[in-house]
């Protein structure tokens, strides 16, 4: 009983010292020392798990010889240290060297030691890395031992996988070779290039490391910066004096004081003369001190933290006035890279020049992917464990199909994937002599294509002989791109503009869908669960004032073309509808009134709630058609956030769930002799859209660039075969029986080609 209350403490002040530490190198050191000390061994090492080499890499330790950091590495089950990686459990051994899996590494010494405690370190699933200790006399760690070891390599796992996620640990591959990172395919297809990091103005966290060539020149300027800094908020104080109360005005004071010589700049200015540029330096100092400060006990200090960011980045704004955040030359084939990239940074670059996008926050929902696939731009999101300073200038591969980036890759990977985007630019090629004949079966059975839009006229307009109308205008992208809602007249003429270049065909308008990771800039919606709070017709119904301009602006423009159908976003129940039905007829009430008579336009609902598939017949009482939003719907019916990386791999619109869900939801609209398309991302793709022609939906809508296969599947399948596809994969049990079977199907059929590549 003894030996238990001490380990508890010890645990408890390790966790503590960890956490505290200034930066995770530093933190490692400090676990390696007091474990072994805790434990009374000779060694204690950490391992990391480098996914981007697949190996794992001696990263710290205290009793091996120091100069084996960072040059041992070996793979998942080489060794006894890969043995624990690969089974994923403790491995406790008495005498390590009669193990069959003992290897020895001459650069860590370690012969010398018999006893041999390891265990893996394991998040969400992911194994990061093991924790080992090492006894020269032969010793049988007991119970207590390994349960301590355990739980600290469960402690670890958090702050690890948070320092891979934010670039606090430097890689020991980032240096030299190959690294690939893995992150959200927000937009398909394949692209080779030049790294551009491009860092939102004032982000701390987001500033590359540079070494300076004129330390005198850094420090003359961050010094600069400080004194403006310090004359803004003297000024702000003085402003705000006899307007605020003086505890407030108290603030001004401290600010003033962590300004001060002693504080602030000689902390930055001798990181600069250590080998950092200044607006680097500083980032390095203030990210240091919030850390610190986010952690104490005391409430006042904690608060404290924000102050100190706060400043950091109003010095950071006046030292990168002078550093250009973009580049004023793009290389050829740029892959842009930032932490957020707006739409905005993206119309910076040439679109010649602009080869793929890589955003460490996003989704594959978001404004920039819906853009990106638009345009046929590759697109990674989500790809939190970036280290983004490290990146500029590098050579790259992006991989949109699959959520990769590889930095540096070497020649074979590099020919591997010229060989395949070589091959997507022939098939392309060949595709585009055959879209301007019908979507047609061999036993001919007509499947109409119909395109999204959001964006510019021209970049669609050109498809009109090619498409059976627009099946998904979002509303929502030029009310992302204003700074304030936009007005009747405004969205008047933008949406005659679409209705003119597409007429007679179709146009099915969807009225304004924000929330979820849509968030408007002069409109925010801060939610714990954004995609299960304020979002869709929920926004807009309780924002009646914004839908009526928006309707009335829709009916305004469609005025003498008639080709206006209106889609209602996010309906969960039928009240929802007949709200928003009312508000419609009013509209046409109030139009007529005003010497402006229109026709009502068929309305649609959009299936994208699960709740909406036990509603079909009261639904069907109320709508002209329905569109069903698949990318949502998937998501909802798997309870997974497609954007949240963590579980971004369980996002599969091949669920058997779902595909059982979308043939009832098929069956059932036949049944009320309801008109129904499908306008997610599962239209797009050619087994999929296969599936739904098989199903017996009535139309497909997808983003531009997926017509040509599409269209090539659907010439080239008979119905008859589409609907034995269909019985045959419902009888699969998961995804990946699913994924193959498809893959199999279109190879016999001669179509592998039209699907991404793959592994």
């Amino acid at each position: 009983m003894e030996k238990k209350t001490p380990m508890l403490e010890v645990l408890r002040r390790i966790i503590q010292e960890v956490n505290g530490a200034r930066n995770l190198e530093a933190a490692l050191a400090t676990m390696v020392r007091r474990i072994r000390k805790a434990m009374r061994t000779d060694v204690c090492s950490f391992y990391l798990f480098d996914r981007s080499i697949d190996r794992l890499v001696l990263m710290e330790t205290i009793g091996l010889r120091t100069q084996a950091v960072g040059r041992v590495s070996l793979q998942v089950g080489e060794g006894l240290v890969g043995l624990v990686a690969k089974r994923e459990e403790p491995l406790n051994l008495e005498n390590a060297h009669v193990h069959p899996q003992f290897l020895y590494f001459e650069a860590t010494g370690e012969e010398r030691y018999s006893s041999f405690l390891g265990v893996p370190i394991i998040h969400q699933r992911r194994m990061l890395g093991v924790l080992v200790v090492q006894q020269s006399d032969k010793r049988r760690f007991d119970e207590e031992d390994e349960a301590f070891l355990v739980t600290m390599a469960a402690q670890l796992a958090g702050v690890l996988a948070h320092a891979l996620a934010t670039g606090g640990l430097n890689r020991p591959s980032m240096p030299g070779g190959q690294a690939r990172f893995t992150g959200v395919a927000a937009s398909p297809g394949m692209a080779i290039g030049e790294a551009v990091v491009i860092a939102a103005p004032a982000d701390l966290n987001s500033v590359p490391d540079l070494i300076p060539t004129d330390v005198e020149y850094e420090i003359a300027r961050l010094k600069e910066a400080i004194g403006r800094v310090r004359d803004e908020i003297r000024a702000a104080g003085e402003r705000l004096a006899s307007r605020i109360s003086a505890q407030e005005l108290a603030l001004f004071d401290v600010y003033q004081q962590m300004l001060g010589e002693a504080a602030l700049s000689q902390e930055v200015e001798k990181r600069i003369r250590e080998g950092q540029w200044a607006p680097g330096a500083l980032a390095d100092v203030v990210r240091r001190h919030v850390q610190y400060l986010e952690r104490v006990d005391d409430n006042y200090l904690r608060e404290r933290a924000a102050d100190v960011r706060d400043l950091g980045r109003r010095v950071l704004a006046h030292l990168q006035e002078e550093t250009p955040q973009t580049p004023s030359v793009y290389p050829d084939s740029t892959i842009l890279v930032g932490d957020e990239i707006s739409v905005a940074m993206l119309g910076e670059v040439p679109r010649e020049k602009l080869a793929g996008l890589v955003s460490v926050r996003g989704s594959s929902t978001s404004h920039l992917a819906i853009v990106a696939r638009a345009m046929g731009i590759p697109t990674v999101s989500g790809m939190v464990d970036l280290p983004l300073p490290r990146l500029g200038g590098n050579r790259v591969v992006l991989d949109g199909h699959r959520g990769r980036l590889f930095v540096r890759p070497g020649p074979e990977l590099e020919s591997h994937y010229q060989s395949l985007i070589d091959e997507e630019r022939a098939l392309m090629a060949v595709l585009e002599h055959e879209q301007d004949l019908p979507s047609r079966t061999p036993d001919g059975h007509d499947m109409p294509l119909m395109v999204n839009t959001g964006l510019t006229v021209d970049a669609v307009a050109s498809l009109k002989s090619r498409i059976g109308g627009v099946g998904l205008y979002r509303t929502e992208v030029p009310f992302m791109v204003t700074e304030r809602f936009p007005g009747e007249q405004e969205q008047t003429r933008l949406y005659r503009e679409q209705l003119e270049s597409f007429a007679p065909l179709p146009v099915v308008m969807r009225t304004l869908d924000i929330g979820g990771d849509k968030d408007l800039p002069y409109f925010p919606i801060e939610e714990a669960n954004p995609f299960l709070g304020w979002r869709g017709i929920r926004v807009t119904l309780d924002h009646p004032e914004v839908l009526m301009v928006q309707l009335r602006a829709m009916l305004r423009a469609s005025q003498g073309l008639d080709n206006l159908q209106v889609l209602l976003p996010m309906v969960t129940n039928v009240d929802e509808v007949d709200d928003a039905l009312r508000l419609l007829e009013r509209a046409i009430v109030e139009l007529g009134e005003e010497g402006v008579p229109v026709n009502r336009p068929r309305v649609g609902v959009m299936l994208e709630v699960p709740a909406t598939l036990y509603q079909l017949d009261a639904l069907a009482r109320r709508a002209d058609f329905f569109s069903v939003g698949s990318n949502d719907l998937t998501q909802y019916l798997l309870a997974v956030d497609r954007n949240n990386p963590r579980v971004a791999d369980l996002y599969d619109a091949c669920h058997p769930a779902v595909l059982s869900a979308m043939a009832r939801l098929a069956e059932d609209a036949r049944r009320l002799d309801m008109p129904t398309s499908v306008c997610g991302e599962m239209a797009g793709d050619p087994a999929g859209a296969l599936l739904l022609m098989g199903m017996g939906f009535d139309a497909l809508s997808m983003n531009a660039p997926s017509l040509p296969r599409v269209r090539a599947a659907i010439r080239r399948v008979p119905l008859d075969s589409a609907r034995e596809l269909v019985a045959e994969t419902l009888r699969l049990d998961s995804p990946g029986e699913v994924r193959r079977h498809l893959a199999k199907r279109l190879g016999d059929w001669d179509l592998a080609h039209l699907l991404p590549p793959s592994d």
